[in-house]
């Protein structure tokens, strides 16, 4: 705690600071002033709990600087001081309901007694303060989580809620529903998720609106700001501020919706802001969209033909890489800044886009490692479209550099690595399996393997896994406890010392060092 010292004669404020052990009774900074005036500037600045002040002092007085403390620091808890037994004072002490009245001369016990009482009550107001302040926030995120339903279904409680907040909304009052979408997996902190509440609703006081906030499904936040319209500056100041508060997370995307008038309507803003949200997957990551503001969208100047994937698995066999990448570009202007897609419509083609990949290479006896299962892991946690076309590019360009690069493999080689592909992550993965897979004795496999490869199975296996999990590694939203089963071990720590075997580093030493 922070205790404030102000008194006009330096000789008593000293004596008062080296006469009592402060830290032993709680109290970590001992701060001065020598008149109500410079009190009131020290306060403003260090927000002392507790002030132990002279009642009578030059320019003003402790009694009139407590009475406009109050106004700044409500939970300050005064102490007074005064060589004068005047009565008007003592009132006025007791109205402004100072823990004590210290007359001097000081006796050192008794300040310290009068610190310690002021100190406990000082702990009651904060602890009182603080739970009503989570009562408050719980109730205002119940009313924002009514209002994300149509308010038929819910006018009861909210009416009741409203009411228990005392929330100055009327017919006037119009409504904006910001929801957010960030690339957590994890749940943000109630600390963290109120301290953010908590400046919004603070920047927004110069503009005389006000906010409640609820926590949606780990990813979505959903703001409700109502108060007088926001006119275009107002507007510009909200983006820019949500912008910069969720500029922390690596990636996050915003839409406002309409602004509706009446609490009535502020579901209809709410389902605006879903709507406008779904069509930020085709925008770059920090946008913020609102029927106000809209990045700038692209024509369509492409069209793309009635069955993509037999188009892109026609010219990946027939190792046309410059048709390709004119189909790939033709593709990113149609789906770009594409507002009237649905994101899983533009899931939906890219996953069969991928397969065709891995058609295209099972037919030319091209390696690639992605599988099936991993693509499907991978396009759930896909954030942006260009991300998803970002994928399907880097892929496209593995598949012709190992087209280039592969000599006439032998189709028994071939059909060994396409298993391993497939299988790597099964920790019971063996040789057996492999050898069974081609129809060849377990010994015959190996030898051949060996003198084709210049690797044994389980050599090229482990390279195999460990590339994997260095892949994944790469990406900090995969936990490293879960990589080690992703890529055929149950033991992590025996994976640990097998990745830092093959690569020098520890797990956690090589996403580090990646960082």
């Amino acid at each position: 705690m922070k205790l404030l010292i102000v008194d006009d004669e330096e000789l008593t404020r000293t004596g008062v600071i080296s006469s009592i052990d402060w830290p032993s009774i709680g109290i970590q900074e001992v701060l001065q002033a020598d008149d109500g005036m410079n009190g009131i500037e020290v306060a403003r600045v260090h927000r002392p709990d507790i002030v132990l002040c002279d009642v009578r002092m030059p320019r003003l007085d402790g009694i009139a600087m407590l009475e406009r403390l109050e106004e700044i620091l409500p939970d300050i808890v005064p102490v007074f001081m005064s060589g004068y037994s005047d009565k008007e004072y003592l009132k006025a002490a007791i109205k402004l309901k100072a823990v004590n009245y210290i007359e001097k001369p000081l006796n050192p016990a008794e300040i310290r007694d009068a610190i310690i009482e002021a100190r406990d009550l000082c702990l009651e107001k904060k602890r009182t303060r603080h739970n009503e302040s989570i009562h408050s926030m719980e109730s205002a995120s119940r009313l924002a989580l009514l209002l994300t339903q149509p308010y038929a279904h819910a006018r009861e409680s909210i009416d009741q809620l409203m009411a228990e907040l005392s929330l100055s909304i009327s017919a006037s009052t119009t409504f904006t529903a910001i929801v957010l979408k960030t690339d957590t997996e994890e749940e943000l902190p109630l600390s963290e998720a109120n301290t953010m509440y908590l400046s919004v609703r603070e920047f927004l006081k110069p503009f005389h609106i006000d906010c409640i906030f609820v926590e949606k499904r780990v990813q979505y936040m959903v703001y409700f700001l109502f108060g007088p319209a926001p006119g275009p500056a107002v507007r510009k100041s909200i983006r820019e501020f949500f912008c910069n508060l969720y500029s922390r997370y690596t990636r996050f995307c915003i839409a406002a919706g309409d602004i509706v008038t009446g609490i009535s309507k502020a579901y209809q803003s709410y389902t605006s802001a879903v709507i406008l949200l779904q069509s930020s997957f085709f925008f770059p990551a920090g946008v913020f969209l609102s029927p106000f503001y809209q990045a700038a969208t692209s024509k369509k100047t492409a069209e793309i033909p009635a069955s993509p994937e037999s188009k892109f698995l026609t010219l990946l066999i027939g190792k046309d890489r410059k048709k390709t990448d004119s189909f790939l570009n033709n593709l990113f202007l149609y789906y770009d800044l594409n507002q009237n897609t649905l994101p899983n419509q533009a899931k939906d083609l890219y996953y069969k886009l991928f397969r065709a990949l891995d058609e295209a290479s099972r037919q030319l006896k091209v390696t690639l490692s992605d599988t099936q299962e991993n693509l499907m892991d991978a396009l759930e946690k896909i954030f942006s479209f260009r991300e998803l076309h970002q994928k399907l590019v880097k892929k496209t360009e593995n598949f012709f550099q190992a087209a280039a690069n592969t000599e006439e493999e032998n189709s028994t080689i071939f059909m060994i690595k396409d298993y391993i592909g497939q299988k790597y992550m099964n920790e019971t993965l063996s040789v057996k399996d492999i050898s069974d897979h081609v129809f060849l004795s377990t010994s015959y496999v190996c030898t051949f393997f060996k003198n084709e490869t210049g690797q044994t199975l389980n050599q090229y296996l482990t390279e195999y896994r460990m590339e994997k999990a260095k892949q994944l590694l790469a990406d900090p939203r995969h936990k490293i406890t879960d990589i080690s089963s992703r890529v055929g071990y149950s033991d992590g720590n025996y994976f640990g010392k097998s990745f830092k075997k093959y690569t020098g580093f520890s797990p956690s030493e090589y996403r580090e060092k990646m960082s």
